[in-house]
């Protein structure tokens, strides 16, 4: 089989660290792998597939040629083929260029790229038809938008959805390893009766509240992550006539997004048609029993490679909608999973 050489930019990251073990789980066949983050991090070792590698600096990179050639015999050639990027959006900007102008594909985590009209924004399970060889910078959409396309897109093929409202309850994780330990802390304070330390990183308290605020406000009164979802939704989806509205919240809960999703169809879609359609999607596991308590949670959906749906059932205000569950591993599918999914693909296409 033919191996790829790989780097993970960011690696020390959160979604950089499963990244890493995504790669190793589901055997893509690396060659060589390369590690890469700030100089705050470099220096770190770690683990793939029984050795370890050390992680460089992104900025110690001078020669830009070298991520590609093997012409210099005296300096680290990486010739890579592919990288996946979550490092943050201004990373992003100034790296994935450089990388792409060597002819090697990037495959970027950050919200940078994704609306640009000639980058992808791919999920494999349902638009893998806009990559192209030519397009080297591919966009990994938002979490939260992942996990839902994934179970709409079915729907939509069958029944042409025209209208969608979602509220959602994000995991601490998705507001990175600093947002884990304040919530950590929080409630570590209070189950000692201590004082709760303030909140740095996320807006408020999040230990035993809910902040209903996930990124900046615009000024038509939604923040970047409800309109993240709006927008991304009608590019993946490929239909900006599509009417949507979300409401994104901060749950506490460590890993695994939640959402509540309502969908109005142009067809009649019973909740049993749902069922049975999503049973034969890609990625999907249906879940819905409600007399045995049977529907998805965070705490089952954690660390599995899988979207779950439930609580599928009619919605009583309107003809032709249908409320749904959906929730999925934010650091997995909502990142990582997709990002190697991604690779996955271009190797199956022979873009490599």
């Amino acid at each position: 089989m033919k191996k790829y050489n790989v780097a993970v930019v960011g690696a020390t990251g959160a979604v950089g660290i499963e990244m890493v073990k995504m790669l190793e789980k589901r055997d893509f066949p690396v060659g060589k792998l390369a590690l890469f983050a700030s100089s705050r991090t470099a220096g770190k070792k770690m683990g793939f597939k029984g050795k370890e590698i050390i992680v460089e600096d992104i900025n110690k990179i001078k020669d830009y040629s070298l991520l590609k050639s093997h012409s210099n015999a005296t300096a680290t050639c990486y010739s890579l083929h592919l990288a996946l990027f979550s490092a943050g959006a201004s990373i992003s900007k100034e790296w994935a260029p450089r990388f792409a102008e060597q002819g090697i594909y990037v495959i970027d985590n950050s919200s940078y790229f994704r609306m640009e009209k000639d980058v992808p924004l791919v999920v494999p399970e349902v638009n893998p038809d806009t990559l192209s060889k030519e397009k080297k910078i591919i966009a990994n959409p938002n979490c939260s938008t992942i996990q839902m396309v994934v179970v709409l897109k079915p729907l939509h093929t069958a029944a042409k959805i025209k209208r969608i409202i979602v509220s959602t309850y994000q995991a601490v994780s998705g507001a990175g390893g600093k947002a884990l330990d304040e919530f950590e802390n929080q409630t570590r304070a209070w189950s000692k009766g201590e004082k709760i330390p303030p909140a740095v990183k996320l807006p408020h308290q999040i230990a035993f509240n809910v902040i209903p605020q996930i990124d900046v406000f615009l000024e038509n009164a939604y923040t970047k992550e409800e309109m993240k979802m709006v927008h991304e939704t009608q590019k993946i989806l490929g239909d900006d006539t599509m009417k949507i509205s979300a409401t994104c919240v901060r749950v506490p809960v460590m890993r695994g997004h939640s959402e509540a999703v309502w969908i109005e169809t142009e067809e009649k879609l019973t909740p049993q048609d749902a069922r049975d359609i999503l049973k034969h999607s890609e990625g999907v596991v249906v879940v819905d029993d409600p007399s045995t308590k049977k529907y998805p949670m965070p705490i089952d959906a954690a660390g599995l490679q899988l979207t779950f749906v439930g609580r599928i059932r009619e919605d009583i205000s309107s003809e032709n909608g249908l409320a749904l569950w959906i929730v999925s591993d934010n650091l997995l599918k909502g990142a990582a999973l997709n990002a190697v999914q991604i690779a996955e693909a271009l190797v199956s296409k022979n873009f490599l």
